[in-house]
């Protein structure tokens, strides 16, 4: 199993998208994120085809913290049902994998 993971999942809109994000890397649940868009995606929905415009966002983090990261996204994601996936990053600059170690590090909680 992979340590580190790229974690997909995409919003609606732009402001969506940076809420999202930010919330997660705040939280350390993710060392980063991108967010790409606007991207047009083709889908089944219940039981119909459809399309639309969405952002996406490519969330970085280690393979430990992916629970944690999926319940906060389910939690604070706009959508019912979001797609949520995670693709192993088998490789990486020794000092981009050091960077994402330390900052998906929870912090000491402060006394």
């Amino acid at each position: 199993m992979a340590d580190f993971v790229q974690v997909s999942t995409a919003t609606e809109t732009r402001d969506q998208a940076v809420t999202l994000a930010r919330s997660v890397v705040e939280q350390r649940l993710a060392a980063g994120a991108q967010i790409i868009g606007p991207v047009i995606s083709a889908f089944w929905h219940d039981g119909e085809f459809g399309t639309g415009e969405e952002w996406q966002l490519l969330l970085k983090t280690r393979q430990a913290r992916y629970a944690e990261l999926e319940a906060h996204l389910l939690e604070h994601h706009p959508w019912k049902n979001p797609e949520i996936a995670a693709v192993p990053i088998v490789a990486g600059s020794d000092a981009c994998l050091k960077w994402l170690t330390a900052n998906t590090t929870p912090e000491a909680p402060q006394a």
